[in-house]
């Protein structure tokens, strides 16, 4: 996409999120408030810390907070008014550190004035959060350095980028090896018109920057990321009239999906055992929609997956075995269609509330 096309989106997006949208109310579609999914106790106690401000300017499509936290270094890509990461700052503890980017000024403006509230409610003696400016096609301006963070996450802002490739790009050099990418977003079953491509509002609303997920597929294999592991899928639609004419056949789902930055070595296929205790995961671990790992029972994966888990925070969790030789039952590489947010989909429920809002569940 030409360079001054990209900074035309850029500065309309901006425009939405700092002048137009003033609460989630003004939002005219359904695209970033996705219907509640339940949640652990241990994410709705945390969601019910945060200020009232940062949660009436919030407009994610759906939480972003993965499994093992404690003590980590987290980046939040596009982290608008705070709220996720206000949430991954009482989850990754005091010793832990969240660092928000956004673009839009105004919502890092709510953002920085909420600290000292959520360090108070929180019980902690010292700041673990900070918010930059910056933009996720070069994070290097923003001052993040190469192989700094354990996780980064993103909710519903990746489609709101013309160059997803520098996103990602951008995404793979700043984390750790083993470290992972976890972000919910939203996706196409096909390319886009220009019509759609080029309508303001459903730029906004996170749909024209939706990309076709086979895209994420191929850019993930082009920028160093491992394949995309899809975590969960749930079908979305445009309630306006005038909107649903232009977006015509198209269709799309909001969908979570978790990158991981490997070594260049991977390690054989294997027999993992989970030994249980991860907070909100004491008797299983769900990784993806493929892959649940229940505590005490072995499992056997795949070259990728157990380099993966052997590179990663998970690494202690888990106890790592040789794959018996008598095995008739070999760890398959994921395919493409496992990969596809449409076939996994499951219908999102009417009614309800939103994902991230401290009321739900």
């Amino acid at each position: 996409m030409a360079e001054n096309n990209s900074n035309g989106i850029r500065d309309d997006v901006k425009e939405y999120y700092g002048k137009v949208l003033k609460t989630k109310n003004d939002l005219q579609t359904n695209a970033c408030t996705m219907p509640d999914t339940r949640m652990p106790k241990y994410i709705r106690d945390a969601l019910s810390m945060i200020s009232d401000e940062v949660t009436s300017k919030y407009y994610g499509c759906g939480l972003v907070s993965p499994e093992q936290l404690e003590g980590m270094h987290i980046l939040d890509l596009g982290s608008g008014s705070g709220q996720d990461s206000f949430v991954l700052a009482k989850l990754t503890g005091e010793k832990g550190r969240v660092t928000g980017v956004d673009m839009t000024e105004e919502q890092l403006e709510v953002a920085r004035r909420n600290i000292p509230y959520h360090m108070e409610k929180f019980g902690y003696g010292s700041e673990n959060v900070n918010f930059v400016h910056g933009y996720l096609e070069n994070l290097a301006e923003a001052g993040l350095k190469d192989n700094s963070f354990d996780i980064l996450v993103s909710n519903c802002v990746i489609n709101l980028c013309a160059d997803k490739k520098a996103v990602l790009s951008e995404a793979l050099r700043v984390l750790k090896v083993g470290g992972e990418m976890y972000f919910s977003d939203v996706y196409a079953d096909r390319e886009l018109s220009d019509e759609i491509r080029n309508h303001k509002v459903l730029w906004g609303e996170c749909i024209s920057g939706a990309m076709d997920w086979k895209k994420l597929v191929n850019l993930c294999a082009e920028v160093g990321f491992a394949k995309p592991r899809l975590v969960s899928s749930k079908t979305m639609e445009v309630d306006k009239e005038e909107l649903k004419e232009i977006l015509g056949e198209a269709k799309f789902v909001s969908a979570v999906y978790r990158l991981f930055k490997l070594p260049e070595a991977l390690e054989k296929s294997s027999n993992v055992i989970y030994e249980g205790g991860i907070l909100g995961s004491e008797d299983s671990l769900v990784l993806d929609h493929r892959y649940t790992f229940p505590k005490g029972d072995p499992v056997l994966v795949d070259s990728e997956l157990i380099t993966i888990l052997k590179s990663s925070r998970f690494a202690d969790d888990f106890t790592f075995e040789p794959a018996p030789k008598n095995s008739t039952n070999p760890a398959m590489e994921q395919s493409l269609d496992e990969m596809d947010p449409f076939k996994q989909a499951v219908a999102a429920p009417k009614g309800g509330c939103c994902v991230k809002t401290k009321g739900c569940c």
